[in-house]
């Protein structure tokens, strides 16, 4: 059995020591105390390794681990209280930005951009028609209205996938929106009703 020890708790051994990025082989013992045996080969990943797979993308998240992340202190330490777009800014050249955002930020299943989008740039957030909370946070309180790429700073993709997640949320009821009250004038229809 092949084992990945990110850290070693203290009850199996007495000295402190990070283990980052050794690949362990147990050697079949039953009970992990301070007579397991460890055979551990330590592997060296480089830094450009390492940026890769930092902005790897193939990995698909679930749904779910998306919802438990909105509500883990991990999105609570990155985000605070803002919303997610709300401290991004956008890269651009000139004072004037460009009317669209850019088509995609991931290529070939990588960040291929030093700036991504709110959504890109944080692989647990999930764009789905159950993930409501996240959803939430890309319509506009007032008028209960999608808000646009060019406040959000969303490439056009994930803006698509957005507006669909939306708009299925929208449709299996789970977000509720409000319809206008329209007051009709009967006349126009039924003529002038005499009182006698």
């Amino acid at each position: 059995m092949i084992t990945i020890i990110k850290s070693i708790s203290r009850n199996l051994t007495n000295t402190t020591f990070s283990v980052a990025n050794r690949v362990c082989y147990h050697q079949g013992l039953a009970n992990f105390h301070s007579g397991t045996a460890f055979r551990c080969e330590a592997t060296q990943i480089s830094p450009e390794e390492l940026k890769k797979q930092k902005n790897d993308r193939t990995k698909i998240i679930p749904v779910e681990t998306s919802m438990r992340y909105l509500q883990s202190s991990a999105y609570k330490e990155t985000y605070g209280d803002h919303l997610v777009w709300e401290q991004y800014r956008r890269n651009h050249k000139g004072s004037i930005p460009p009317r669209k955002t850019r088509k995609t930020c991931i290529r070939k299943g990588v960040i291929s951009t030093g700036n991504p989008c709110p959504i890109c740039r944080d692989e647990y957030l999930v764009l789905d028609h159950r993930n409501v909370a996240l959803l939430r946070q890309f319509i506009s309180p007032h008028t209960g209205e999608i808000l646009s790429y060019s406040k959000t700073g969303l490439c056009q993709k994930k803006h698509f996938d957005l507006k669909v997640a939306i708009l299925r949320a929208w449709d299996f009821g789970l977000i509720t929106f409000d319809v206008p009250f329209r007051e009709f004038d009967l006349e126009e229809y039924y003529g002038k009703v005499d009182n006698k």
